[in-house]
This record gives C-alpha cells, sequence and structure tokens, in this order.
C-alpha cells in the first residue's frame, strides 16, 4: 500500500463512512454536490454508476492527487425509482407499494485516481423482497426508525431489516450503500490493497 495515498469517500453519508470505518484505512470525507436527477431513458443500474463516478470526480478537484471513492444506490420496484421519502406521508406510501414484493436495489461504488486518469467501478445488485406489511407495522416501524433520508423507506442496517423477507445479493453492505466486497477489489486494483 501507497502510504502517501490520501483516500477520499465522497459523500456526506453517516452510513458509507461506517462502512468504510470496517475496512480499517485512514479516510477523509467531502460532500461531492452532484445533481443526482436521472438522464431521461437511464435505467437505475446506469444512473448509480454515472453518479458514483460523478461524486468521486466532483471531489477530485479539491483532492487531485488522493484516491476517491464515490458510491451511489438507485432503488426500483417494477421499474419506477424509489427515492428518498423525506416525510411521513411518502415513507408510509412507498412501504405499502413494497408490502409482499421484490425490489432492486442497485449501487454503484467507483475508486477514481484522477492523478493518473484511472477509474475502475461496479455495480452491485440487491433484490429485497418484502414481508406483507399491514398499516400498524408500517406505522410502529415509521415512529421508531423514521428512514426519511434512505431510499425505499427501509434501513436495513437498523429496525429496517424487521420488515425483509429475504435479501439475494453478492455483497450485503451494498444494501446499505457501499458494496465492500466490490470496494475492496477496486482499491486493489487501485494499487491499495486492504491487506496490504
Amino acid at each position: 500500500m501507497d502510504e502517501r495515498r490520501r483516500l477520499v469517500l465522497a459523500s456526506t453519508s453517516a452510513y458509507r463512512r461506517q462502512l468504510l470505518e470496517r475496512l480499517g484505512l485512514a479516510f477523509e470525507w467531502a460532500a461531492p454536490e452532484v445533481d443526482e436527477a436521472a438522464l431521461p431513458d437511464e435505467g437505475p443500474a446506469d444512473t448509480a454508476r454515472r453518479l458514483a463516478h460523478a461524486k468521486a470526480s466532483a471531489v477530485a478537484r479539491r483532492f487531485p492527487d488522493a484516491l476517491l471513492i464515490g458510491s451511489d444506490q438507485v432503488a426500483s420496484l417494477d421499474g419506477l425509482r424509489l427515492g428518498k421519502p423525506g416525510n411521513h406521508a411518502n415513507a408510509v406510501g412507498q412501504l405499502r407499494a413494497l408490502s409482499g414484493r421484490t425490489a432492486q436495489f442497485d449501487t454503484a461504488v467507483c475508486v477514481l485516481d484522477a492523478a493518473r486518469a484511472r477509474t475502475w467501478a461496479r455495480v452491485v445488485a440487491c433484490r429485497v423482497t418484502f414481508r406483507r406489511l399491514d398499516a400498524p407495522m408500517i406505522e410502529a416501524y415509521l415512529q421508531r426508525e423514521q428512514p426519511y433520508d434512505c431510499a425505499g423507506s427501509a434501513k436495513s442496517e437498523g429496525l429496517g431489516i424487521a420488515l425483509i423477507e429475504r435479501l439475494d445479493t453478492e455483497d450485503p453492505t451494498a444494501l446499505i450503500g457501499l458494496p465492500l466486497i466490490a470496494l475492496s477489489e477496486l482499491l486493489s486494483a487501485a494499487g491499495m490493497p486492504v491487506l496490504g
């Protein structure tokens, strides 16, 4: 590992910072300030990949010699995107729609070495099947968790796990917002192996 390289997470997400801390690497974080709107006719995985790269690129201007990590997640149900609900009423609507159904969460991670003009990226899909949720369950969950900043209104790292019947993914950390298995591979390819 090149000890002189800085590692910067292009995110203000506490969830992503907590996940990255698991790898035991010293890192900084910075707000990427990127427009997260989807482009016309862009699929969820493509949006996630583009935004992960855009976030890393935005921060690269401030840290031109660092390795930069960008990540983005897009949730969808039957091809329709599920954003962050922002409030209680929207979260109720999302959870009613998800009850007994399977949604897809596409999480992209990008490692950008701006100094060498190199990029490594992966998208990790997670199919999440929700239990049948009745109104009292939804209300109890929202009162306790208040997941208004989470796509799909389900914080799997918290009480939201009780809403889920099944997860199908190659990397369970992807659902929380930063796929650590993929990120470990990308950092190694970029010359900063986690266990190097």
